[in-house]
């Protein structure tokens, strides 16, 4: 819905609908991505996660929204981006700026390999490489998606303690939960391992499906990632957290909290 006639819908158009939603009977909204971005990829490449971007309207729109929804007793929930940023953010601009730069290691670099070529065979969910070379450093870097949309790294606790304050922000002006996208990607494997052939793919098929993931996605280590999200939110009362899972049931339920030791589903 757009409130101010440029094409664009906003956050304003959101709100003056909800009177309409509540009468549907609809008691929760979820919200597509509104934060600044370069728009390479809808806005999946985040250049800030702490703000709205302009053509959607300001924080303050935002804040009206969700009074008014919850006056309306309509939860809203938002989508959450932990795999990646835009090249645009400054966390990517202050990394790439230097090897020696503190934020250096919130993204995954890597040397060449000794012909020059990239690290390792990973490709990119969109087709093609999915490391791109940064002359001035003389580094690769990994991207999931984009070359515009460079993955974070995880496995730093400042990278995590950063994105958790995100969550807090987001949380502290009354969102109700979020949909976290993309998050089987968010850990890779550390030791950069290829990933080894799909015995079932066909040169006909997307190239993407040519390897198994099995290094880039569903790592053990995401189980804890998740986790440790979802008690950011339990010290907000009554939150939801959304997975975006490409798994199998058995995995998805470790996810869950049941333990995958003491998991056992039949076919």
């Amino acid at each position: 819905m757009d409130a101010n006639g440029d094409g664009i819908g906003d956050l304003l158009g959101i709100t003056s609908r909800l009177p309409y939603l509540r009468w549907l009977g609809i008691d929760a909204i979820w919200i597509s991505l509104f934060y600044p971005s370069p728009m390479a990829d809808f806005g999946y490449d985040v250049a800030d996660y702490c703000a709205v971007d302009p053509m959607f309207g300001t924080l303050a729109d935002f804040d009206a929204l969700v009074a008014e929804a919850h006056r309306l007793h309509i939860r809203v929930i938002l989508d959450f981006i932990p795999n990646h940023t835009s090249d645009q953010h400054p966390w990517f601009r202050q990394s790439r700026s230097s090897r020696d730069n503190p934020r250096r290691d919130w993204y995954l670099w890597h040397n060449p390999a000794p012909d020059g070529g990239p690290p390792n065979n990973w490709v990119s969910n969109f087709g093609g490489r999915a490391w791109s070379w940064d002359e001035a450093t003389g580094q690769y870097y990994y991207h999931a998606y984009l070359p515009d949309q460079p993955d974070l790294n995880w496995r730093n606790p400042e990278v995590e303690r950063a994105m958790h304050q995100v969550l807090r922000f987001w949380l502290d002006r009354g969102v109700d939960g979020f949909r976290m996208d993309a998050l089987r990607q968010v850990v890779k494997d550390d030791r950069w391992r290829d990933n080894p052939p799909n015995p079932d793919w066909r040169p006909a098929t997307i190239r993407t499906h040519s390897l198994l993931p099995v290094h880039t996605t569903d790592r053990p280590e995401l189980e804890g990632i998740v986790r440790r999200m979802r008690e950011v939110l339990d010290a907000f009362p009554e939150r939801v957290m959304v997975g975006e899972l490409y798994v199998t049931l058995e995995r998805l339920m470790c996810y869950y909290g049941y333990g995958c030791h003491l998991l056992s589903i039949s076919s």
